[in-house]
């Protein structure tokens, strides 16, 4: 059966009485023949979608045993359905919620019937969508993912359905931007992510309408519970579906690691909720336990609009499961709203770099290249999510581009370029402290740092050589040097001395240092127990003139001199895991006092570790 074909079956199947109830949506209360419907009470429409479900089981099972007149029996049943609900619509105190469970009961006794609708084929899909969907060809050939999609709501049911229509509203208009920006992100990252829908079986719709409510396809997002990745897992769930900290990285900012995650999440919980697509996504949100507690409650047709899961459910996930399967259903119907995504060209590609720059810099000579307004940093970042996007990546580096951008590549970011030269200024510069001197001493030379995802004040403090997170967090107003930050936060970083040492410092006791913002040469010698920054310039081959900049890596031969050096180079890393303290691990590896600890990795009380932070713990003896 072609894709074509197979859609229309199951529309036709499931659909013939939602496309007249979308077609009559509008028309009033109305009898065949023309005169008003008289007044109805709710238990009475109640009582005629019960008995509407009834002619359908009946229909369904005549036509398993092939009778004649099955067929019109089931679009009689749909159409008794059908009236009963639009008189809901109109019904003071009628619950529409009734009228969405019922449909998701039909649906579920369509599935349970299995059969192959052979007398529904042979009607192009389009006579019943209006249109000719643009990604039908990308949607997976599978029955079960057109099912999906059934079962989940998509189809013209959502006309009767003010959820989901509210839902479509909101895209369209407050949220349209969103949605825009989430089509074209999800189109540079589809080969990464859709592959693991495709391999599960899963409509990449979905996937579609997941991504665009949690992240807008930002690879690096954050939220404030600490959900992370495009497809948003939190860092419990992320370790259970295989998402881990290696090598201080967040494999949830993987989008293809991620959407493997994702797809096998969402196939366990069909599986658990009997393919019932609404449930599985209140799942998604609110977590497995709480939604099975609820549906078992709510009895064996229990569905996400049951009275008994839906007002049991918090507001953000009453809103979560229409939102994704209004994203969804607008993927792959854009033309009935109105709606005209960009031709948009995601091919993958990659490129050496012939002269060492960062992420930041590509942006910069890329420009508008191919026609991208906003510019293609965060495709770049999105592509490419282990690099630092400030960071200088050596020559020879692999960078993931799209294909289409490569020419551009070519002659704007060659190394003597115009634009390479204007990116490589731009990057260099560094803010100047300001012009009026702060009411503390220790804020006497300011400098800035926007902070990234998993960093901590604690951190930060480490990285700039800060013994006490304090210190940044009176700088900028917060409660306490374990404070929360976020991504993006702009912070004020005192001037401190060099007595902490960060998880990057410490890779000069193994002989290399990667140049931060506001480093000098001097600092960077009294750090590492350097002879003197003359030196550290002669091992590095830099002239007196020669200027260090960020991402630049220098070897420290002949540093470490000093306890701390000392220290550093006796010690061996060690990964904070869940639930970890510092006067645990201290215990673990020996150490009577965890102060021992806290004080060559910076830190000071009340000692906040997070996990996934890397530790260096120095040698301890037992006892």
């Amino acid at each position: 059966m072609t894709m074509t074909r197979q859609l229309s079956a199951w529309m036709l199947a499931l659909g013939v009485g939602c496309v007249a109830l979308a077609g009559c949506a509008t028309t009033g209360n109305t009898t065949p023949g023309g005169s008003a419907q008289a007044a109805t009470t709710p238990s009475t429409l109640y009582a005629q979608l019960d008995q509407g479900v009834q002619a359908y089981q009946a229909a369904l099972l005549a036509q398993q045993q092939k009778q004649a007149g099955a067929g019109a029996a089931i679009l009689d049943a749909l159409d008794r359905i059908s009236r009963a609900a639009r008189q809901c619509a109109d019904t003071s105190a009628c619950d529409m919620h009734r009228v969405s469970a019922t449909y998701d009961q039909l649906l579920q006794m369509r599935q349970d019937a299995g059969s192959d609708h052979a007398g529904l084929q042979g009607t192009e899909a389009q006579s019943v969508a209006g249109e000719s969907s643009p990604v039908l060809t990308i949607v997976p050939q599978t029955q079960r993912a057109v099912a999906l999609l059934k079962n989940g709501g998509l189809s013209d049911l959502v006309a009767n359905n003010d959820a989901v229509k509210a839902a479509i509203g909101e895209w369209l208009t407050q949220m349209r931007s969103q949605l825009m920006s989430s089509y074209v992100n999800y189109q540079f990252l589809r080969a990464e992510m859709a592959p693991a829908y495709h391999k599960a079986g899963l409509p990449e719709a979905l996937l579609f309408g997941i991504m665009a409510k949690e992240s807008a396809g930002k690879v690096h997002a954050v939220s404030r519970a600490g959900a992370a990745g495009p497809l948003q897992f939190m860092p419990g769930t992320a370790a259970e579906y295989g998402l881990h900290v290696v090598d201080g990285f967040d494999q949830r900012f993987d989008p293809r690691l991620e959407a493997l995650a994702n797809a096998a999440f969402i196939n366990q919980q069909l599986g658990a909720f009997n393919d019932n697509l609404a449930l599985t996504l209140a799942a998604y949100n609110a977590g497995p336990g709480i939604v099975s507690r609820l549906a078992e409650r709510g009895g064996h047709d229990a569905s996400f609009w049951s009275p008994q899961v839906y007002d049991q459910l918090s507001t953000e996930t009453r809103d979560y499961v229409p939102m994704v399967l209004a994203a969804a259903w607008l993927f792959l119907h854009p033309n009935r709203y109105n709606l005209r995504f960009p031709a948009i060209d995601g091919a993958p590609g990659k490129v050496a770099l012939a002269a060492p720059a960062s992420l930041a810099e590509l942006t910069i000579c890329l420009g508008q290249a191919g026609g991208m307004q906003d510019g293609w940093f965060r495709t770049l970042r999105n592509l490419n999510p282990r690099l630092d996007p400030q960071a200088v990546e050596p020559t020879g580096t692999t960078i993931r581009i799209p294909r289409q951008v490569k020419a551009a590549f070519v002659s704007q970011c060659a190394p003597n370029s115009r634009w390479m030269a204007l990116a490589d200024n731009l990057h260099a510069a560094i803010p100047p402290p300001a012009a009026v001197a702060p009411p503390h001493r220790e804020w006497a030379s300011l400098r800035h740092y926007r902070v990234r995802p998993g960093d901590t004040l604690a951190g930060i403090a480490r990285h700039f050589g800060c013994d006490d997170p304090q210190a940044i967090a009176r700088a900028n107003g917060l409660a306490h040097g374990g404070a929360l930050i976020r991504p993006g936060l702009a912070l004020r970083i005192p001037a401190c001395g060099h007595g902490g040492a960060s998880v990057a410092d410490a890779a000069g006791s193994r002989g290399n240092y990667v140049v931060r913002p506001g480093d000098t040469l001097g600092a960077i010698a009294t750090r590492f127990g350097c002879p003197d920054p003359a030196a550290l310039a002669r091992v590095n081959g830099l002239g007196r003139s020669d200027l260090i900049r960020p991402g630049m890596r220098l070897r420290l031969a002949g540093c470490g001199a000093g306890r701390a050096g000392a220290e550093l180079a006796d010690a061996h890393s060690y990964r904070v895991q869940p639930g970890d303290t510092l006067g645990a691990i201290a215990q673990r590896f020996g150490c009577q006092d965890p102060s021992s600890i806290a004080a060559i990795n910076g830190l000071s009380a009340p000692y906040v570790i997070t996990a996934g932070m890397e530790l260096r713990v120095p040698q301890c003896r037992r006892g």
